[in-house]
């Protein structure tokens, strides 16, 4: 009996080779569950895109929707408050006649300069009305901070604490907006 000897190296190649074509020729054996996940795979992938695709625009339609109201909120604004800086300026136009009114009432009120500063002060309001400037009532009210400006207190038993005992200084309000705070004198 003679043994070949061959090297481990050979050997080994063999072995490998021998390995290779079982495995080649075993069956393959598909399951019916490995067979349906990958038809299943592709179908669950597109539906995850789709989903996400999906939730991308909700999101963009909603941030649309969001961005249009804000544009129009701001659009209604410059139209509401547009004249806010004008009717500022006018504010002691309007302080200067009533001051001239309670003047020329002391006096004279038979002169036809003061009814010219009648005239003019009563177009004032109408355009300060027709621009939606309002006086902010103050005298006898609770003091507001929002409203009021108190440039001084005062103690007094008559009057509740913290309330508007007198107007230094007429408040205005642009629609609801304060433009100008009333100046009072406010109890303790």
């Amino acid at each position: 009996m003679a043994k070949s000897k061959k090297k481990p190296k050979e050997v080994e190649a063999e072995m490998s080779k021998k390995k290779d074509k079982d495995k080649e020729l075993e069956p393959s054996v598909e399951t019916k569950e490995t067979a349906e996940e990958t038809v299943v795979d592709p179908l669950v992938q597109l539906q995850t895109e789709l989903d996400q695709a999906n939730d991308k625009y909700l999101r963009l339609s909603a941030e649309f929707q969001n961005y249009r109201k804000r544009v129009e909120k701001e659009k209604n604004d410059i139209y509401k408050y547009g004249s806010e800086k004008t009717m500022i300026e006018m504010l002691p136009i309007m302080d200067n006649f009533e001051r001239a009114l309670a003047a020329v009432n002391q006096e004279n009120s038979e002169s036809k300069v003061f009814d010219g500063i009648k005239l003019i002060k009563k177009s004032l309001d109408e355009l300060f009305e027709k621009n939606g400037v309002t006086k902010i009532e103050a005298l006898n009210q609770a003091f507001d901070p929002i409203k009021h400006h108190a440039v001084m207190t005062v103690e007094s038993e008559e009057h509740g604490s913290e309330h508007v005992i007198e107007v230094l200084q007429d408040g205005y309000l642009l629609h609801d907006k304060v433009i100008r705070p009333s100046m009072v004198k406010v109890t303790n």
